[in-house]
């Protein structure tokens, strides 16, 4: 009833403002359930979706479920107390970066609704680390997350990639008290030569430059482009295992334009060729998924992944859950289908428990390898 009430009536709403004023409107939304308990009582009882079957527990942390907020859409830990309401089992905040910044110019997000797929090149707009810790120190002091919160880092723009190492180190220092995880971003397109960062040297010396800060241990992942070939994607894995990282995020969003049905963005009225930027979405989702098979068969399954990539239905996420992700992320799935998502989402895994005879979702992970 729900998800047939945003399909056919708010999401054309939405769909017929500029895509970022729409999710600027669905921020602040969420910032106001964030901050009234009686709004999270009402979305609470209509999203919400509990069974100790899809429990876990991964790093030290509780899951209540495997599916969790992919970073990108609460860019500045502006809603962080909505998302547990909205049935989410753990949440990803930013990418945030060690300084605030505009982004790109607009527009800059354009939805691609043949393809179920969201063209971005936002270039990690953010309020910066300072302005983002001392927002999560005055929500924190009065509220308690339930649910496990991630946070993303990414290089400020006007960092040469030389110094990108203090960047991403500058920003887990002051967010560093914050976050239950850390997840340190080398994969989005919007920010030139950022890809470069994946290469062996690089990312080897932004994460020998984290270890010192991380005094209690927490998990520090991963985040990389579908784009990048298989050898490569295996010498980030080894890279990962080197410095301890405790897993991999598959994948970011993807500069492939290949299998479009669109074909022009209509806002620009340029060909989607040429218009920069990630896509995330459906046609990202098979490619994630080979490479969460990829990660899983180079480290025998010794090293968690996150996946995530056009999950839009509980088929999508135990695809990935099969694969090799021991849990998931959604956000495009979001934009489509709407809040009720993750419950749907949640109920179908349970069904593919029972169909396959498993008690505990994490009995299904990697299983297509066994």
């Amino acid at each position: 009833m729900l998800s047939a009430a945003y399909q056919y009536g708010l999401r054309p709403l939405l769909f017929s403002v500029d895509p970022e004023a729409a999710h600027n409107l669905a921020i602040a939304t969420c910032r106001r359930i964030s901050e009234s308990s009686a709004l999270q009582a009402i979305v609470k009882s209509a999203c919400c979706y509990r069974d100790p079957r899809l429990s876990q527990t991964l790093w030290n942390l509780n899951f209540d479920n495997p599916v969790g907020l992919a970073a990108g859409f609460d860019k500045n830990a502006e809603a962080i107390g909505a998302w547990s309401h909205l049935g989410f089992g753990f949440a990803e905040v930013g990418t945030i970066t060690a300084l605030g910044q505009t982004g790109n110019p607009q527009p800059r997000l354009f939805r691609l609704p043949s393809d179920r797929a969201v063209l971005n090149r936002m270039g990690f707009n953010n309020q910066g680390a300072i302005a983002t810790a001392a927002n999560l120190k005055q929500y924190l002091q009065t509220h308690k997350l339930t649910i496990p919160l991630g946070i993303n880092l990414g290089k400020s723009k006007v960092t040469e990639l030389a110094e990108a190492k203090f960047d991403y180190a500058e920003s887990l220092r002051l967010l560093y008290e914050f976050g239950d995880y850390f997840v340190v971003n080398v994969s989005s397109p919007n920010t030139p030569n950022l890809r470069d960062l994946q290469a062996t040297a690089q990312l080897g010396a932004i994460l020998a430059e984290l270890n010192p800060i991380n005094i209690q241990h927490k998990p520090i992942l991963v985040k990389i482009a579908p784009d990048l070939n298989d050898a490569d994607i295996i010498e980030v894995v080894k890279v990962s295992q080197d410095y301890g990282i405790a897993g991999l995020i598959a994948t970011n969003t993807t500069i492939s334009r290949q299998n479009l049905i669109t074909t022009h963005l209509s806002i620009t009225g340029n060909p989607v060729a040429n218009e920069a930027g990630g896509i995330s979405g459906q046609p990202v989702r098979d490619r994630s998924l080979a490479v969460i098979n990829l990660i899983w068969e180079t480290t025998q399954g010794k090293l968690p992944i996150i996946g995530v990539g056009g999950i839009f239905t509980a088929e999508d996420a135990w695809q990935k859950i099969i694969a090799g992700a021991s849990i998931v992320q959604v956000y495009t799935g979001l934009v489509y289908e709407g809040p009720m998502v993750i419950k749907n989402i949640l109920q179908g895994l349970v069904v593919k428990l029972e169909a396959h005879g498993l008690e505990n979702i994490q009995q299904a992970i990697g299983l297509a390898h066994r």
